[in-house]
């Protein structure tokens, strides 16, 4: 009688166990990784103007604005020229000018920093496979960094006839961690809604 309450309570358990798992889904980006581009677009744009009068009717053609997150950077930007006094133009036939944009970063660059021996893969026999060897360090440094760059040109939407450039606007947005005796890590910064900067790495955990 007791084997077959106990057999019970664990046939009861292991239904509920079934009962509460979670499935997950896992993006191509992380949350960390968009933030670090969206914010570097952000400041790529700022005090972005054209050359062309204020209050100007733009059409803003992101035809050649290949990026990933192309259309978060592509809404910046016409944020910025909104801010700046520019009329934006729904169609070309609208504007009285068209600022052609392109893309020439986009992206996340990592970089490491390591005080000791950083993490390598050796060879072990001549058909290339290789056993990792972990990182033995007594200090690492972490930088992840957004960066973005764009750029464009103007012209009459009519004649075609060309209006000037914008050069190069760069903008980039890091993140840094530390690592001590490859256990103690802090400085994963947080960002609050509203915050322009998320601290300094060396006093936020």
């Amino acid at each position: 009688m007791i084997l077959k309450a106990l057999g019970g309570v664990l046939a009861t358990a292991a239904v509920l166990s079934a009962c509460a798992s979670t499935s997950e889904t896992y993006p191509a980006r992380t949350a960390t990784k968009q933030l670090l581009v969206a914010r570097a677009a952000d400041r790529a744009v700022e005090g972005l103007t054209l050359p062309v009068p204020s209050g100007s009717r733009v059409y803003v053609d992101a035809t050649f604005f290949q990026a990933e997150n192309a259309a978060y950077a592509v809404s910046a930007i016409r944020a910025a020229l909104s801010d700046a006094g520019y009329a934006l133009a729904s169609s070309k036939a609208e504007a009285e000018a068209v600022f052609e944009l392109r893309a020439g970063a986009l992206s996340l660059e990592q970089m490491r920093r390591v005080f000791g021996l950083p993490e390598v893969r050796v060879p072990i026999n001549d058909s290339f496979n290789v056993v990792p060897v972990p990182e033995l360090s007594i200090y690492s440094r972490r930088d992840r960094v957004g960066v973005a760059e764009f750029s464009g040109f103007l012209y009459e939407p009519k004649t075609g006839a060309p209006l000037g450039a914008v050069v190069p606007m760069t903008g980039a947005f890091r993140i840094r961690s530390h690592k001590l005796l490859m256990i103690v890590a802090w400085g994963q910064q947080s960002v609050d809604p509203g915050e322009r900067d998320p601290g300094d790495s060396w006093r936020q955990f």
